[in-house]
């Protein structure tokens, strides 16, 4: 199976599967914060995380959810015709506060006709039994999806980005989640500092045998402001070519299973910020490389996945 055009499951093909149509994300603001910050896990937050908690295109967490949600459909809508969203709390850990704020923002967001799908950012030590419930009842009104910050299962990798939990406080977060019929998705950053193909294709062929659904890949971002930045200024680390990060992923799609679903192959941080890697804001043109590539390489994904491995 090669997933229309593209030669991989993308989240595109999967919502046109399910749902019938494409669905647009709109990123939204919760007013959250996380505990990396506030001092119970950490204070400086993730090593590569920005002033906005990775919700530098959210909206502005003074307003309602409802309202940000018509702001983000009023700016899609300028573009083209669109029917159905995917409401996105995107900004800092969004399972982590008191749950009747969490029930509050997460139910505004399902009760909006046109929202199709609540996805939820967090972190896998945030879902405590409160929050499992109010998962699940959620669920039942429309399908969440819980997305969760891995980034590697290399433990010198993870101490390096400050990422504050350990391999099996995951595990246990994944198994509660699938356990109650939560979509399970899973942010891994390629090319982090010291790790290389091997160290990389170790947490994909991990993901590989773990219970979730759907993966982002997300290259290493320097952003101004941010203690990465701060890292790189006194110790450059490496950053790789935009040809290199294509071969990678072209490695990643062909060992994924081939029923992951890819929400993610790339990112674009905010152009203002970015320090490195500069050429990572030509999205489309990386986009637009690879698929070149799959197609003249006959790539497709999962064509060397071997199960079990």
């Amino acid at each position: 199976m090669r997933w229309d055009e593209k030669r991989y499951h993308s989240v595109d093909y999967e919502c046109k599967h399910n749902y019938g149509e494409k669905l647009y994300k709109i990123t939204l603001n919760g007013g959250l914060t996380c505990p990396n910050r506030d001092g119970t896990v950490g204070t400086g937050g993730c090593i590569f995380c920005s002033s906005k908690g990775s919700g530098d295109f959210a909206g502005l967490a003074q307003e309602p959810i409802s309202l940000q949600l018509q702001k983000g459909k009023e700016a899609l809508r300028k573009k083209r015709p669109i029917q159905s969203f995917i409401a996105y709390f995107q900004a800092f850990t969004n399972t982590y506060g008191p749950i009747e704020h969490l029930r509050k923002i997460y139910m505004e967001a399902a009760a909006d006709p046109d929202v199709k799908v609540i996805s939820i950012a967090t972190r896998p030590d945030c879902l405590g039994s409160s929050v499992l419930e109010l998962l699940n009842e959620v669920n039942r009104i429309k399908p969440v999806w819980v997305e969760l910050g891995l980034q590697t299962i290399h433990e010198s990798s993870a101490r390096y980005i400050r990422r504050g939990y350990e391999l099996p406080v995951f595990e246990r977060a994944v198994k509660a989640l699938r356990k109650i019929g939560i979509t399970v998705i899973v942010h891994m950053i390629l090319y982090l500092p010291g790790e290389g193909k091997e160290e990389m294709q170790e947490t994909l062929q991990y993901l590989n045998r773990s219970d979730v659904q759907g993966v982002k890949l997300q290259l290493l971002h320097v952003l101004r402001g941010t203690d990465l930045a701060v890292e790189y200024e006194k110790n450059p680390f490496y950053i790789p070519s935009m040809e290199e990060y294509i071969e990678m992923l072209e490695s990643c799609i062909c060992l994924l299973r081939p029923d992951m679903v890819i929400h993610r192959l790339t990112g674009d941080g905010p152009k203002e910020l970015l320090i490195e890697p500069k050429w990572s804001s030509g999205k489309r043109t990386i986009l637009n490389t690879l698929q070149h590539h799959l197609k003249e390489k006959d790539i497709w994904q999962g064509k060397d996945y071997c199960e079990g491995k």
